[in-house]
């Protein structure tokens, strides 16, 4: 690049790792790259994986690579580590886990994508902090490294230099916060734009909606009420009201919806109303109040703090966070 600075980063794939693990933030931060000007410090993404050849992924795919692991040397900017299928066989490679390690101490900032925080972890990077991984393998992790803080519901965390993301696209969300931090906002937004995507999703963003998250209760009443419950989160949804809606008592519903739902009925709906709101606030220029009484909370205060509990953001800069930056 013309003896120009650069900020080298590192991108460590391996044996069935995830494709979009990978490209999410290679082509992310070659986006950066194009939009940055001619003053902005580029950044220079090499990929590497053991023994420096070709990286089969697990879609079936097969990378080129720019090195080996074990021959890379720092100073680094950043180094990423890339989850996915293989993630075990490499986690498990002392010899491997230790040029991870020998390269982190070299870097100004370390980053795991997916279940590449195993590997990170294995390296002990991970040990005292704050950490997440995609919501399926949280638990494996926890049960693994005892001395890491697993929280599988954010994005991404960030604690110190080491960054770790939730599944797959998530790395993406965390590339955008690498840009931010580097650059300003405004190359964040260009580059989102280009990209086709939401503005970046703030890190304590939870991976997963109730919409989604799991399968419709077995039981017909848990079912039916939690139809309504989405349906109307503007109506009263109190546990007495429910209760009586369903032809029970409010202590036979609040034991139904813990053993289906896992939680109380007046927790779920909070949930429900809070992502309602949380739709409302990125599809519509609605105001708060309004937002706040079409979804059940009364007031805006409510709301707040709502939305303070469940996703870590005031709704405001969720709302500007979350907005698409093309046409809505």
């Amino acid at each position: 690049m013309g003896g120009r600075a650069e900020r080298l980063v590192v991108v460590v794939g391996f044996e069935a790792a995830e494709l979009l693990d990978i490209a999410c933030v290679t082509t992310g931060l070659a986006m950066a790259n194009g939009l940055g000007g001619a003053d902005g410090v580029p950044y220079r993404v090499r990929v590497v994986g053991p023994g420096g050849g070709a990286i089969r992924c697990g879609t079936g795919l097969a990378l080129g690579s720019d090195g080996s692991l074990e021959r890379t040397r720092g100073p680094l900017d950043t180094l990423v580590v890339s989850g996915g299928l293989g993630v075990e066989r490499f986690a498990s490679d002392v010899r491997l886990v230790g040029h991870v390690g020998r390269l982190a101490r070299e870097s100004r900032r370390v980053a795991s994508v997916c279940t590449g925080a195993g590997v990170l972890a294995a390296a002990g990077l991970l040990d005292g902090r704050r950490a997440t991984t995609h919501w399926q393998f949280a638990p494996l992790l926890a049960a693994r490294h005892p001395g890491v803080s697993v929280d599988p519901a954010p994005l991404w965390i960030r604690d110190g230099n080491v960054y770790t993301s939730a599944g797959v696209t998530s790395a993406l969300d965390l590339t955008l916060a690498f840009v931010e931090e580097d650059h300003g906002s405004e190359l964040a937004r260009r580059v989102a734009r280009h990209l086709v995507v939401y503005m970046q999703r703030p890190g304590n963003q939870t991976q997963m909606s109730l919409f989604t998250a799991a399968p419709p209760p077995r039981d017909d009443t848990v079912r039916a009420l939690v139809a309504h419950i989405t349906a109307r989160p503007d109506a009263d949804l109190g546990t007495p009201a429910l209760a009586a809606r369903a032809g029970l008592t409010p202590r036979h519903l609040t034991r139904l919806f813990t053993e289906h739902l896992g939680q109380p009925p007046g927790r779920y709906v909070r949930a429900v109303r809070t992502e309602a709101a949380a739709q409302l606030l990125v599809s519509t220029s609605l105001p708060l109040a309004s937002v706040a009484l079409r979804c059940g909370f009364g007031t805006p205060e409510s709301l707040r703090k709502a939305f303070a509990d469940h996703y870590g953001v005031p709704p405001s800069r969720y709302r500007d966070s979350m907005r698409s930056t093309g046409c809505r």
